[in-house]
């Protein structure tokens, strides 16, 4: 299998995932600064022009972080990131939809409409105005889910770590270095943060 893969929290979702569960990928880097993902020869791959993007051996193409993940999930021999019963994917599918509208769509959106306005504005519909906003609904949402781990937790859907884990750490980490840093005072988020970035897969 081949990953499209970039710089930017997207890939390192895909990259770390596979990590996780053991899938190996061959892959090739497009160059995000230099728009080349917005390229006739790109758009043929994946006529939204994002990354990453999976191609299977068949030439098959699969786009989206979650259907990637979930499609790995399914084909690789390591353990489990979605679940191994239907009341187990189902709460991961849940903790990843919710981490996913809630926090790192308003950051990425936040970077994306003020410090990302150089890259991002010729390419698409940008909104500076709401930049600000955007980046406060991802600090409250993610305060939001430091008050739900109060019980314990390990991880944010309970003691397994799942795809919301991996999605969000990917995230806080593009944010910590496009000036979105998590509140460092978020104890729980921030112990499971560490635990996160200590797992051999962050590297990936």
């Amino acid at each position: 299998m081949k990953l499209y893969n970039s710089m930017g929290p997207n890939p390192h979702v895909v990259r770390m995932y596979a990590a996780e569960v053991g899938a190996e990928l061959e892959l090739e880097d497009i160059d995000l600064m230099a728009g080349a993902n917005r390229q006739p020869e790109f758009l043929k791959i994946n006529p939204a022009g994002q990354l990453p993007c999976l191609q299977l051996d068949d030439g098959t193409l699969i786009a989206e972080i979650t259907a990637i993940c979930e499609y790995l999930d399914e084909v690789s021999d390591g353990p489990s990131l979605m679940g191994e019963t239907a009341e187990e994917r189902a709460a991961t599918r849940m903790w990843t939809r919710r981490v996913d509208l809630n926090i790192c769509e308003p950051l990425a959106n936040g970077f994306r409409y003020s410090e990302g306005m150089p890259i991002f504005q010729e390419r698409m519909i940008t909104i500076p105005a709401a930049a600000d906003s955007l980046k406060q609904i991802a600090r409250e949402k993610t305060a939001w889910l430091d008050g739900l781990m109060t019980d314990g937790r390990s991880f944010i859907g309970g003691e397994k770590v799942s795809l919301a884990d991996v999605l969000l750490y990917c995230m806080l980490t593009f944010g910590n270095a496009v000036g979105q840093p998590f509140d460092q005072n978020l104890s729980h988020i921030k112990a499971w943060y560490d635990r996160m970035a200590a797992r051999p897969s962050a590297a990936a």
